[in-house]
């Protein structure tokens, strides 16, 4: 008898699993104890291996596709055994929609049952390319550059663009062989996890209807069934609903016909963003379709001008920059830290005299270099040893205290902030955190960082002091307890032993979440660092 296989959860936190690769394919046989595929949760990429024996008759999520855990992920049974009755009782699949792209390219969401959607055919040998889901987080993804162009050869393996995710840009690869028949996506367009990225079949074949026809960036098009002449033959048309009418005189555009506007899913939304009424733009598209560069181009009809009073000649003007997705993430993670984990902040100033010698000291041996920044990555990778409870985790129904020190390090680059993860920073000597952070920020401001490198930090660190902050605060970095914000070096007048003379100074204030870390914990994490920062010839030790 047939049986089930869930996505199951691998980790204490995981709420949904990717299939990083499948190890067997439908029809192969599998014994007790193989590893069916590679699943990565929230944490790491990990075996899985099955319990039951039989033939692998179904595979319900495919490669680089998403699902909760204990959503459909594969059917085992008898060599042809019918399990047609296990895939229509279940709808787990996918968002709760079971989707079959060899059958149809367009399905109703629940809110629009009510309405008529044709299903389209797939011409023979076509397969339809999705955008993937590349990293856990990711909702959308930017096409930052196409590898292939329409009507070029691919191969199984060939790098057909390069992504842009909440993360990274991470290239991404064909699983098909044949000829790269449609873009869905232009460069710098950005779309939902599996919306319409390419198509991929045999020279020559038309899918226009598939292309025009297929949900598009989450923006599902109603699909108006009309006879042709041809009785044999049938007509699709994406419709839109008459938006609200102007009473002012509009220009007249060629992309409306009998109350259809028609234009593409991007421009109906940078439409939308700009308040332009698509009714007065002119489409320069295919059989006058508005497109991007319509609404890029579009300049307001003049609706009345001022007689007899005085015309300003300045004019306002301003610049618009789409949110990128790691822009985007930024925003939603830290607004979710800030209002989720109450915040407290703590102030300290240390005496920097016996850093900036030891430095010095340090940096005069042979082909060795190292930052203010790396002394104090390592610094606090020691004192979190002695104060696990900066080095904690909240959950709503426990605390993890972490024996391991993964040390975040913020990196800013264009679109915002990366933060790469200096692993058992505790461990590692000066001049190996040195070269680690170096070699992260290379790979930050070319794109380059992987998703491992970017994951499991402990505790975070959030140097301004190259740019002459002297004091700051910072959000957060959950599920982070704490985050040190690091300041300049400041040479200014100080007091010691009753004396008034020149020093150096910095100033650091420490984020903590008062869930997991009381005053006192954190005020004595701050007093431990202060004595390998203002001593620290005691890291060697």
């Amino acid at each position: 008898m047939a049986e089930v296989i869930k996505m199951p959860r691998l980790s204490d936190t995981m709420e949904e699993g990717t299939v990083a690769a499948w190890l067997k394919k439908v029809g192969d046989k599998v014994e007790e104890g193989d590893i069916l595929a590679e699943i990565e949760t929230d944490k790491a990429t990990m075996e899985f291996e099955s319990f039951s024996e039989g033939t692998l008759l179904h595979i319900g999520i495919q490669e680089g596709e998403t699902a909760k855990v204990d959503s459909l992920l594969a059917i085992i049974g008898e060599e042809g055994e019918d399990i047609s009755g296990l895939l229509n009782g279940d709808l787990s699949i996918n968002d709760e929609t079971n989707i079959d792209l060899t059958n149809q390219t367009n399905v109703a969401s629940e809110e629009n049952n009510s309405e008529s959607v044709t299903d389209v055919e797939l011409p023979e040998g076509i397969t339809v390319v999705t955008m993937p889901r590349l990293s856990d987080t990711m909702e959308e993804g930017t096409v930052a550059t196409w590898l292939k162009k329409t009507g070029d050869e691919v191969e199984e393996g060939d790098i057909l663009a390069e992504i842009e995710t909440d993360k990274a840009t991470m290239e991404f690869e064909s699983f098909q062989s044949g000829t790269l028949l449609h873009i869905g996506l232009e460069e710098g367009e950005s779309a939902k996890v599996d919306s319409l990225l390419a198509i991929i079949g045999p020279a020559g074949t038309d899918v226009s209807g598939v292309a025009k026809n297929f949900k598009i960036g989450g923006d599902t098009p109603k699909v108006e069934v009309k006879q042709a002449p041809n009785k044999e033959e049938k007509k699709t048309e994406i419709t839109k609903p008459v938006e609200a009418k102007s009473t002012t005189a509009t220009a007249v555009s060629t992309s409306t016909s009998n109350g259809r506007i028609f234009a593409s899913p991007l421009a109906k939304k940078m439409a939308e963003e700009k308040g332009i009424n698509l009714s007065q733009v002119n489409g320069s598209g295919e059989n006058g379709r508005i497109v991007k560069r319509d609404i890029e181009n579009f300049v307001p009809v003049a609706q009345s001008a001022s007689v007899g009073k005085f015309v300003p000649t300045g004019q306002e003007d301003f610049d618009e920059v789409p949110n990128s997705n790691m822009r985007k993430a930024i925003a939603k993670n830290l607004a979710k830290s800030k209002f989720t984990a109450p915040h407290y902040y703590l102030n300290v100033e240390f005496d920097m005299e016996n850093a900036i010698a030891f430095r010095a000291q340090y940096n005069s041996i042979p082909d060795t270099k190292i930052s203010y920044n790396d002394m104090i990555v390592k610094a606090c990778a020691l004192a979190l040893k002695q104060h696990p409870q900066v080095n904690s985790q909240w959950f709503d129904d426990r605390m993890k205290l972490n024996n391991h020190v993964h040390i975040g390090v913020a990196v800013a680059v264009p679109d915002g902030l990366v933060v790469p993860v200096v692993k058992f920073a505790n461990e590692q000597s000066l001049t190996q955190i040195g070269a680690a952070v170096k070699d992260f920020a290379g790979k930050a401001r070319n794109k380059k960082l992987t998703l491992d490198e970017m994951e499991g930090s402990t505790f975070t660190i959030s140097n301004l002091g190259m740019f002459g902050i002297e004091s700051f605060t910072s959000i957060i970095n959950q599920p982070n307890s704490a985050i040190l914000s690091v300041g300049a070096i400041v040479s200014k007048p100080v007091v010691k032993n009753g004396a008034v003379v020149p020093g150096n100074t910095m100033k650091l204030t420490m984020a903590c979440d008062h869930r997991t870390v009381d005053g006192a914990t954190g005020a004595q994490f701050l007093q431990t660092l202060k004595g390998y920062i203002e001593n620290p010839v005691t890291m060697l030790v």
